[in-house]
């Protein structure tokens, strides 16, 4: 038999409404009438002396319970058997039993005595996603199945719900083919499934009235996503959910290709680079092009390395956006300083240490008067430098020559959170030695503060090593 074919065939029974019989007194039955709850069935618990737990679940929740063991008169109307007592010899005659009736029936972890295998199930009613393993064991449908709540809106049910009030007017209006199938991926993916997802179901039957009389040229709509610092496992639910909706993905340099991978396959790609010595486009090159996908009725993911409220530009976006009168939302992500600060195990703030957190790009220490937050650093405040290996030096010196010891620690992280990363640790008078530093070619990140001394620097090489090898090519010598 070839080795991708199942040897068991998928499929949903239709219980509403129908009886459900489950024979057990402990966990193993517990956990299949916790299971039957996701439906409507009429579930009969017969447990003779149900465990303290167990019954307490049953009271709470109405189940029908019959206290009494396994007869054949039990089986009399039932639609499926649950066989749970955790007596091998009892639940193979429960299941002959129910068999002989015609019945399907499950004998829990009795693989030869199942007729149907339950999955691990997630539950959007009316939509219901059942995964099976064949028995490779429950931990891995459970982690599948957790992997699967998390890329499903916690709306989409109520979406699904609304879909069947419209079906039948789609039908009657809407030709089958293409036309149909562009009302529907309109009508999961665009202003109804926002209105939806917002709470706000007036809203939503209100776009969907609209899609279907075809009275109102489909909005476009931009959402502003940050893609994290760069690994993969870090975007958040929201964004993955919204990069399969998106027409168009407009995406940074710096974004990873394996994150705009991670988009709907048909949509259409477009980098604008916006990284140092690399703009393909300018800023207002970018707003413009946002504004026409918009007002084309795209939906467009505008896609930002790290969190686009954390030098994204995203103000300038935002105004551009709201000028033209197109809707967008912001989507977080996780800006690459906590990225930079997670690869170290580096406390940003430690209590009786460092009370306060300071983002900037290091760009703010090269002109004549020192910022507002440099006082903050000489008494205590960690400071995040993003952008920081091309302003090393003035980030030092300007530092130190405010009064900061120039002992004080630095951490240095290039490709923050990503399998390539590179982590150096020092002090900041050995921070300008980064300007030198050709082979970083990532994005580098540098934490300087009284608190990086608490990090863990198992896993960086010393700044020191790196200077020393540096000034013996070169012929320098201290």
């Amino acid at each position: 038999m070839s080795s991708n074919l199942l040897t068991t065939f998928p499929a949903f029974f239709r219980v509403s409404g129908k009886t459900v019989a489950v024979f057990g007194d402990g966990d193993e039955a517990y956990a299949k009438v916790r299971l039957l709850r996701n439906t409507d069935a009429r579930i009969v618990a017969y447990a003779a002396d149900p465990e303290a737990d167990y019954h307490a679940y049953l009271t709470a929740h109405g189940v029908e319970t019959v206290r009494a063991g396994f007869c054949l008169g039990q089986l009399a109307g039932v639609t499926l058997v649950f066989a749970a007592t955790g007596d091998e010899l009892q639940d193979q005659a429960i299941v002959r039993a129910a068999r002989a009736a015609k019945i399907p029936a499950n004998a829990v972890d009795q693989p030869d005595y199942c007729d149907f295998l339950t999955p691990a199930l997630v539950n959007r009613a009316p939509v219901a996603v059942a995964i099976g393993t064949e028995g490779a064991g429950p931990v891995l449908g459970q982690m599948i199945r957790a992997r699967v709540d998390q890329m499903l809106s916690p709306s989409l049910g109520r979406l699904a719900s609304l879909a069947v009030d419209y079906r039948d007017a789609v039908e009657r209006h809407i030709p089958k083919g293409v036309s149909r199938r562009v009302f529907w991926r309109r009508f999961f993916t665009g202003t109804v499934a926002d209105s939806v997802d917002a709470g706000d179901l007036a809203a939503a039957r209100h776009s969907a009235d609209d899609l279907l009389s075809g009275s109102r040229r489909v909005e476009g709509h931009v959402w502003l996503v940050g893609a994290g610092p760069g690994a993969e496992d870090l975007l958040t639910l929201r964004a993955q959910r919204v990069l399969m909706e998106a027409d168009v993905i407009v995406f940074d340099a710096l974004v990873p290709q394996a994150i705009v991978d991670m988009g709907r396959r048909d949509a259409e790609r477009l980098s604008v680079g916006k990284r140092k010595n690399c703009h393909s486009k300018s800023q207002d090159e970018i707003n413009r092009l946002l504004v026409r996908l918009g007002s084309e009725g795209k939906r467009v993911v505008r896609l930002k390395s790290g969190d686009p409220l954390v030098y994204g530009r995203a103000a300038e976006e935002m105004a551009a956006l709201r000028e033209a009168g197109i809707t967008y939302e912001i989507v977080p992500g996780i800006t690459s300083a906590f990225a930079a600060a997670a690869d170290f195990d580096l406390p940003l703030t430690l209590r009786g240490v460092a009370s306060s957190l300071i983002f900037t790009t290091g760009h703010d220490l090269t002109g004549d008067v020192l910022p507002d937050w440099a006082s903050l650093a000489i008494s205590g405040a960690t400071v995040a430098v993003y952008m920081g290996r091309t302003v090393a030096a003035s980030v030092a010196g300007r530092l130190m020559d405010a009064g900061l010891s120039p002992d004080t620690t630095v951490a240095v992280v290039e490709n923050a959170s990503r399998a390539d990363r590179r982590l150096f640790h020092g002090v900041l008078r050995q921070l300008p030695d980064l300007e030198a530093r050709d082979d970083l070619a990532g994005p580098v990140m540098v934490i300087i503060g009284e608190a990086v001394a608490g990090a863990n620097f198992e896993k960086s090489a010393p700044l020191s090593g790196w200077t020393a090898v540096a000034r013996q090519d070169v012929g320098v010598t201290r």
